[in-house]
């Protein structure tokens, strides 16, 4: 944990030159391990720990907001994969536990995250600057009805961390991202892990930030530690939604679904 803690602050202070409102972690930031229950147990802590309190100073410190992609949330004698966004004052605004979780078998791995973490069971919007901020994490990403749920809510913007594998990235990671963005005209920022990730499968990385018509404006390194960032404007965003409205076109019978 130490050195994953200095790789993030020898990178957030790269990230700082650029002067951004916010910077996105990847899921799992704080602690890559082999997945064993007990391995995973040993990266656990609560909200209250001194890693998420260590973001958040860093937070108020140089006021910028940070999404920590995930963490290992204990809870008991289980734990949640767990997004937490902090705004540049240092206060928590979201915390989201990972709805969908990973159980995949992997260039014949078998990887199971439902044997150490409990799913979440709530979609969480974040309101910061006037925006409407989705939080999901990796796998997630699969499963549209999230991101079309955020989409009635009116947000602007899905955070989607990662440690997207290589053999499903290489095929998926970008199509779904992009498709994420497009079917619901909305910003994406998509940071995803690389190096070796659970179960010793390689991690895709390809961090991502898409605009609402799909066009990728930032990609990260496939294979090194790496600040990706792209200035979004949310104008472009309005004016996208009013030249078509998809979401008002939708078939009544399908709103519910």
């Amino acid at each position: 944990m130490p050195q994953n803690c200095a790789q993030i602050e020898s990178l957030f202070l790269v990230a700082l030159k650029g002067q951004p409102d916010l910077i996105a972690l990847p899921e799992v930031c704080h602690f890559r391990v082999s997945t064993t229950a007990r391995n995973v147990m040993e990266g656990a802590e609560s909200l209250a720990g001194p890693f998420i309190q260590w973001l958040r100073g860093l937070a108020q410190t140089h006021q910028v907001a940070i999404l920590v992609g995930s963490f290992i949330e204990q809870s008991g004698d289980r734990c949640s994969n767990t997004s937490v966004f902090i705004d540049e004052t240092g206060e928590i605004l979201g915390t989201y536990r990972k709805m969908h979780l990973f159980d995949a078998i992997v260039d014949g791995r078998v990887l199971k995250e439902s044997t150490y973490f409990d799913r979440g069971e709530t979609p969480v919007v974040v309101h910061w600057r006037g925006l409407k901020i989705g939080l999901s994490i990796c796998y997630d990403l699969r499963f549209p009805e999230l991101y079309r749920h955020y989409s009635r809510l009116g947000v602007h913007l899905f955070t989607i961390p990662a440690s997207f594998t290589t053999p499903t990235g290489e095929a998926h990671w970008k199509a779904l991202c992009r498709a994420r963005a497009i079917e619901n005209l909305c910003f994406v920022v998509a940071p995803n892990q690389v190096g070796a990730g659970a179960g010793g499968v390689d991690c895709y990385g390809h961090s991502l930030i898409i605009d609402p018509w799909g066009k990728v404006l930032a990609e990260g390194s496939s294979d090194q530690l790496s600040v990706s960032s792209a200035e979004l404007d949310f104008g472009v965003l309005q004016a996208y939604r009013k030249k078509l409205p998809v979401l008002s076109h939708q078939h009544p019978f399908l709103k519910g679904v």
